[in-house]
């Protein structure tokens, strides 16, 4: 196997760890999950996970950098960034979340929100990680309601960093009830109201 090829299949082997890494954690939590059932679901050894991984802890910041954040950045962040009318985008994506997680996703809950709940009292690195998530999806939703102010969309009275604050606020507040009820019609409920709320903020 020559060294171009040798490389492809450690990325692919790091791929299969991480995206079965993510299942293992969203199911059961960063601390409940299974190493044994990660090379299990892949058939890859132990070796093959620490030489990619050399702890569990690494493991969990490398899905928050390289699944969780991407993940978001392609359901919300990129579709703001590029969008022309960035708050119809916005309410265009807080419609359509239901149907992009569907009922399964619903019920296991937002994995950045599971995992601040679960991590962020207990470890510096995990919060860190997670907060910037955080501080990028605010910021961002920040930046399409001033672009909304400037395009006389958005009502000049409107705070639109604490308003940010709250959607994603909400936003959150929506997944956890739902996983607490186990029901995808309150997350579809909840969703609407801050759906509602946009639109209040609007001329």
């Amino acid at each position: 196997m020559n060294a171009s090829a040798k490389i492809r299949q450690q990325d692919v082997t790091r791929e299969k760890l991480l995206a079965s890494a993510f299942c293992e954690i969203h199911r059961q939590g960063f601390q409940g999950a299974s190493i044994a059932n990660i090379l299990e679901s892949t058939e890859l050894t132990k070796g093959a996970l620490y030489h990619h991984f050399p702890t569990k802890h690494a493991l969990g910041l490398a899905i928050i950098d390289e699944i969780i954040a991407p993940q978001l950045d392609g359901l919300v962040f990129e579709q703001l960034r590029s969008s022309e009318h960035p708050v119809a985008t916005l309410l265009e994506i807080i419609a359509g979340v239901d149907k992009y997680m569907g009922d399964d996703g619903i019920m296991l809950g937002c994995p950045l929100n599971n995992l601040m709940q679960e991590m962020s009292p207990l470890d510096e690195q995990f919060r860190h990680h997670l907060n910037a998530i955080l501080e990028t999806w605010q910021q961002s939703i920040r930046n399409a309601l001033e672009h909304g102010q400037a395009h006389d969309v958005i009502k000049t009275t409107v705070n639109c960093q604490a308003a940010a604050l709250f959607i994603v606020s909400a936003w959150e507040g929506c997944f956890s009830i739902a996983k607490n009820k186990q029901c995808p019609a309150a997350f579809s409920m909840c969703m609407t109201q801050l759906h509602g709320y946009v639109q209040s903020l609007m001329k």
